[in-house]
């Protein structure tokens, strides 16, 4: 099989394309024909060496893929060889024409979903599920800002939001990107290279403000989202690429509170409702998982070169 492998951390260009044996799965795992990878911003991290991620090399990069089940291991009883699935996590690496996920992380995929959406259910999705109902604990009714809601994690956001009876406000960078976050259900539009936004944002609160704030940016949006909050209101930081100064009395004048998360400290038993409330959203079609654009496996550079270029427009994903 192909896949893509990185000995050495470093720029895209460290990303290889090989030939390697097949893995076979172990007791527990699922050996997954992999149709679609999904390319996350975590990944170029970790390919990377920043922001604390130090892999042990040589790995295969890629957390999501989605594609059908060719072997399982002993004790797997949940899955069968030839169902469509997506699949999280992977223990072997989803850059590549097969990965091995743990049977856990592995979940059916509805008929109505393409491959290539499929590989953008597990980072996106699960990331926005956990902001919004575990480290949020949001209430129907409230209004949460979105920032960065054209991109992978921010559409899928926007999406459970709608589904959970929020008010919400999107931004985006380009005209197009806020048409996208328009079709995904958001109530307002803003633009985030206008600095004007914050002030609107305020207006279209009443002077309020938000109750809840999705930071994918934080280094450069926190110390302006602490004056949005409304009183007891949230910041659910998801990314930050560097440092970023605050005035803690925009906390405490309004009683309000800044939440960090990453994934990896989310056990994995932890996953299990999760996936079944997505999996009951994309089955029902009211989560739809948005392809912003597909590239060849052996494009892995480019792909880690465009996901973190804006304007963001949906996910991005590899076919093998």
């Amino acid at each position: 099989m192909k896949r893509v492998r990185v000995y050495q951390t470093g720029p895209p260009e460290m990303m290889k394309l090989e030939e390697a044996e097949d893995p076979r799965p172990g007791p527990g795992e699922v050996l997954v024909q992999v149709k679609a990878a999904g390319v996350n911003p975590v990944d170029t991290y970790v390919r990377a060496g920043t922001f604390g991620y130090s892999p042990e090399v040589p790995y295969t990069p890629g957390a999501d893929a989605a594609g059908t089940v060719e072997a399982v291991g002993p004790g797997v009883t949940r899955l069968r060889v030839g169902e469509r699935v997506y699949g999280a996590r992977s223990v072997s690496g989803s850059y590549a024409e097969k990965a091995l996920f743990e049977e856990i992380q592995v979940h059916p995929l509805p008929e109505t979903i393409s491959f290539a959406q499929g590989a953008c259910i597990g980072i996106p999705y699960v990331t926005a599920y956990w902001a919004l109902f575990r480290k949020a604990k949001v209430q129907p009714g409230e209004t949460v800002l979105i920032h960065g809601a054209s991109g992978g994690v921010g559409t899928a956001a926007v999406q459970l939001a709608r589904q959970a009876k929020l008010t919400i406000l999107g931004t985006a960078g380009s005209e197009q990107g806020r048409r996208l976050v328009k079709e995904q259900g958001a109530d307002h539009l803003l633009d985030h290279q206008d600095p004007r936004h914050f002030d609107e944002i305020m207006k279209l609160t009443g002077g309020r403000g938000v109750d809840l704030i999705l930071e994918m940016l934080a280094n450069r949006n926190l110390g302006k989202d602490l004056s949005l909050l409304a009183p007891s209101g949230r910041v659910v930081v998801i990314g930050s690429r560097g440092t970023v100064e605050i005035d803690p009395r925009d906390l405490m004048v309004r009683d309000a509170a800044v939440l960090g998360m990453r994934l990896k400290n989310v056990a994995s038993q932890e996953y299990g409702q999760v996936h079944a409330d997505l999996v009951q959203g994309l089955s029902r079609g009211a989560l739809r998982p948005v392809v912003g654009k597909e590239l060849p496996l052996a494009e892995a550079a480019r792909a880690h070169r465009e996901v973190m270029e804006p304007p963001a427009h949906g996910n991005i994903v590899l076919i093998p």
